[in-house]
């Protein structure tokens, strides 16, 4: 191509739509990754541990952090290059995803120590109730 059919603006533009569309792909993958509502929500187990740990699995956000920080990426550089010409959206969905993803892995954090806590405490329970000198 020659110099006068494919100019500066015109590559500045071309680029700058690839990295609006390479952060939009991204947070889409994200999106994909985040759990599933109603796997969250559903519980099918016979005993609390059972559903603890069907909900731990359900609260694994993937790759979605992984996206995420390629979304976020891609956004510093054409944000910083000012390649934008109204990058709001794309500012707004990476922090909507960020708080989610954390907000999931909090909550994964959380049933983790319950899935922990749980069968110790009923151990302890169950040797408290053991124990002959509690008959007294």
């Amino acid at each position: 191509m020659s110099q006068t059919t494919l100019g500066d603006d015109e590559l500045f533009g071309e680029a700058a739509a690839e990295v609006r569309a390479d952060v939009e792909e991204h947070l889409g993958k994200a999106r994909a990754e985040l759990p599933d509502p109603d796997e969250v929500w559903a519980a099918d187990a016979d005993n609390v541990l059972g559903v603890l740990n069907g909900l731990r699995s359900a609260l694994d956000a993937g790759d979605a952090e992984d996206h995420l920080r390629q979304a976020k990426k891609w956004y510093t550089m054409g944000d910083r290059a000012d390649a934008f010409d109204d990058a709001a959206d794309l500012a707004a969905a990476i922090e909507e995803l960020e708080t989610l993803i954390e907000s999931i892995g909090d909550a994964h954090d959380d049933v983790s120590d319950l899935t922990n806590a749980v069968p110790e405490l009923r151990g302890t329970l169950r040797n408290l109730d053991d124990d002959p000198a509690n008959d007294a």
